[in-house]
């Protein structure tokens, strides 16, 4: 994988240090955390990312028009959620990578692999 910036949108702060730390083992360098829609919305316009982990579920706000924001600016992205299907999100982002909570090491190397297909 030649990621090595990535954007992680999660609304747990525990959730989202884990998660970093397992990137960490997987191999990405950078690592920014926003807790919040506006917290991402912002990183995306000062910085650049090779890719992005939304939770889908921020509380009472879901992630779904900041996915398709991400993707109008060519930032490949992937969810986050508890639930292990995506039979209930839009249409429009159902074949969208999943990773389900709690993941690992293994579990984030096979979602990357679905993220970004050529690197194998």
């Amino acid at each position: 994988m030649k990621a090595n910036r990535v954007l992680v949108l999660e609304d747990s702060l525990i959730i989202a240090m884990e998660a970093e730390d397992i990137l960490r083992q997987v191999g990405v360098e950078a690592i920014g955390i926003a807790s919040s829609l506006e917290q991402a919305m912002e990183a995306t316009m000062r910085e650049t990312f090779d890719f992005a982990l939304l939770d889908v579920n921020l509380g009472e706000v879901m992630s779904f028009d900041f996915a398709r924001h991400l993707a109008r600016i060519r930032i490949p992205f992937g969810f986050v959620s508890g639930y292990s299907d995506t039979k209930d999100f839009p249409e429009d982002l159902r074949n969208v990578p999943l990773l389900v909570k709690p993941f690992g090491e293994t579990a984030m190397r096979d979602f990357l692999q679905k993220l970004f297909p050529a690197s194998s």
